[in-house]
């Protein structure tokens, strides 16, 4: 079996190399295994994670506005992320408010360490993955839905032969809002390919 070497950087900068066999993607992301929830009523907006960068720096030399606006972007804020539109757009319909939030940026500014973050009601439903992802590597989010009553995201799927720019295909989670004793639950239902 042939195997290829990719260069990818990791959130701290550093240069890495993953070797997987040749036109497979690693076997590590969560969108290969069977869907099990990560999220769980009433559980609060978890921490970002640490950072060699401190957030105010990111915020400077990205030159960032963040949206502190809303309840959800504020709870974001004071977890120690970075709140921001994902896809640059305002996710807002009826009572569900979908925020992203980053703890670093790239030399471009994209994203490092982010997640997108699901309030209904005001309250903290859960995140769309289960760990934080990194702009242009597999795995990471694209366009967000809002449906109702399902929540749809799009997410990359690198082989290890894709040029960063460039994901040789693409998937779409749907997930379904339920509002429990506990407080609001997003919860994963499905994962379709949507662009081979």
């Amino acid at each position: 079996m042939a195997w290829r070497s990719k260069l990818v950087f990791s959130a701290a900068g550093l240069l890495l190399t993953v070797s997987v066999p040749a036109g497979q993607r690693a076997p590590t992301s969560w969108l290969d295994r069977p869907l099990t929830n990560w999220n769980r009523g009433g559980a609060a907006v978890p921490r970002a994670p640490e950072a060699g960068e401190a957030v105010a720096s990111v915020i400077r030399r990205c030159q960032l506005t963040p949206p502190r606006s809303t309840t959800a972007e504020r709870a974001i804020d004071a977890a120690g992320w970075i709140p921001f539109w994902n896809v640059d757009q305002q996710l807002v319909r009826e009572d569900i408010e979908i925020i992203a939030g980053m703890r670093g940026a790239d030399g471009m500014c994209r994203p490092v360490d982010y997640n997108l973050f699901v309030f209904v009601g005001g309250r903290f439903a859960g995140v769309l993955s289960p760990r934080p992802m990194t702009s242009r590597l597999d795995s990471s989010s694209g366009v967000v839905r809002l449906p109702l009553p399902a929540i749809t995201a799009e997410f990359a799927r690198f082989a290890s032969t894709d040029p960063l720019c460039c994901p040789s295909s693409r998937v779409t989670v749907r997930y379904r809002i339920d509002r429990t004793a506990a407080g609001p639950v997003v919860a994963p239902v499905e994962i379709r390919n949507t662009r081979p």
